[in-house]
């Protein structure tokens, strides 16, 4: 039986993390560089697209409420790295909070998301401090919003950050809206 025939029957010819039937591949989790039934998952065409990289939506990712809990390293891996880029979502961030994994699953679900991190230029605060996906900042001068008609005050504690492709700039979540904020106006809290 090849690997991808033993992934479908382990995946119940389902995507592994949302569970849709359609347009299923198999995909190499990070850092692996050769496909196993242990290092590979079965994903269908839109959760493949956005672990790859794509704007994530949100609302597709709920599914990992359940696909959080599988059995298989991998998946749990793959839900873990999703959950922490849609950390700025209440929900998701929720999740990551309860969520267990086994230490040397923890290790390979933060180890290729660390190496990701170390080749980019560090997102700094105001006083220096490097920021990471997931932190917690506060605004330390009122920032007009443009389009949302309102000011972030100074003060405000941004939870959960995203980082973007840009070092200089961070998104969080302030009133319900989510914005890019110049992390030179924050202070790690």
């Amino acid at each position: 039986m090849s690997i991808e025939q033993s992934l479908l029957q382990r995946a119940a010819n389902q995507c592994e993390l949302c569970t849709s039937a359609n347009d299923l591949s198999p995909f190499l989790v990070p850092p692996h560089s050769q496909l196993t039934v242990d290092s590979g998952v079965v994903l269908c065409a839109t959760c493949k697209a956005q672990v790859e990289g794509g704007e994530p939506d949100a609302n597709h990712w709920r599914c990992l409420n359940d696909s959080m809990w599988s059995q298989v390293p991998a998946v749990q891996v793959l839900a873990y790295r999703m959950l922490k880029r849609l950390s700025a979502e209440p929900w998701a961030q929720d999740l990551l909070d309860v969520m267990y994994m086994e230490d040397d699953t923890r290790k390979w679900a933060e180890t290729s998301a660390a190496a990701a991190d170390d080749d980019r230029e560090p997102t700094r605060d105001s006083n220096g401090a490097v920021l990471r996906a997931g932190d917690n900042v506060t605004l330390i001068k009122d920032l007009d919003v443009k389009g949302a008609n309102f000011t972030a005050k100074r003060g405000t504690m941004v939870r959960g950050i995203g980082l973007t492709d840009n070092p200089e700039h961070i998104e969080g979540r302030v009133n319900g809206t989510r914005i890019v904020i110049i992390s030179a106006y924050t202070k790690k809290a």
